[in-house]
């Protein structure tokens, strides 16, 4: 499902898109609050050290920051200790959405191994459908995505509008690098999944992830042996239905 903005609101968001292009991520994050807040949210998978920065940034920004995650119910324990972690350094409570269907029940009701056999039904159930549900009331939302992720990802704008969930978006890192990232993270000494040190530069559910090897791409750990590159929160528009 695609959904349009309304008259106007694209022709504005292309224009601060390129006003804000060579901006700080800060600076990209401080216009948001100005115009946004407090119906804007920000998405941390407490997996990806991209995340784990552009939140450090918006709390010191924003102390009152709304931050949510998708609990898919298939989860890393390093990725419950990061978020156990984050509460207590930040002192913030980053709100849990999770699938109406418990892993049992999706397993009942659509096969063992959902993830091997439908995988984009299986993100469709356990990320779209509560993503949608995190982004109910806000007029904006801000994602941890660098265009230097994938190839899906190279045409991200700093600020646009987001089709798929009929809101305003906003990529502050969008023109950042990993190395720009990690830099950040050990000046500022940020937390971060531990994960990333053994080789997992993209972290989402057990099941579907791995360590990248080397010379790959940073999401190549993300739907190993399939074409899948994205679970269905960020496509691109054209590829949306």
């Amino acid at each position: 499902m695609v959904i349009q903005a309304e008259a106007g609101v694209e022709e504005d968001l292309q224009l601060e898109a390129l006003t804000l292009e060579h901006s700080s991520p800060q600076e990209i994050l401080e216009w948001g609050f100005r115009r946004y807040h407090p119906d804007i949210t920000l998405a941390c998978s407490f997996g990806g050290i991209t995340g784990m920065a552009l939140l450090d940034m918006a709390v010191k920004i924003e102390p009152e920051v709304s931050v949510f995650y998708l609990d898919t119910g298939f989860l890393f324990p390093e990725t419950y200790s990061l978020l156990e972690q984050t509460r207590q350094r930040y002192g913030i409570e980053p709100v849990a959405y999770r699938s109406r269907w418990s892993p049992r029940d999706q397993a009942h009701e659509f096969g063992e191994e959902l993830w091997k056999h439908n995988p984009d039904l299986c993100c469709e159930i356990r990320k779209v459908e509560p993503n949608l549900r995190a982004l109910d009331s806000n007029r904006a939302w801000i994602a941890g995505l660098r265009r230097d992720q994938a190839s899906t990802r190279r045409g991200l704008k700093v600020v646009e509008w987001d089709e798929r969930f009929g809101l305003v978006k906003l990529n502050p890192l969008a023109a950042w690098s990993e190395t720009q990232v990690v830099e950040y993270i050990h000046a500022n000494d940020v937390p971060y999944n531990p994960l990333y040190d053994k080789g997992y530069l993209s972290i989402g559910c057990i099941q579907c992830t791995r360590a990248v090897k080397p010379g790959e791409d940073q999401r190549a750990g993300r739907w190993a042996g399939s074409s899948k590159i994205e679970c269905g929160l960020h496509l691109p528009s054209q590829e949306m239905s």
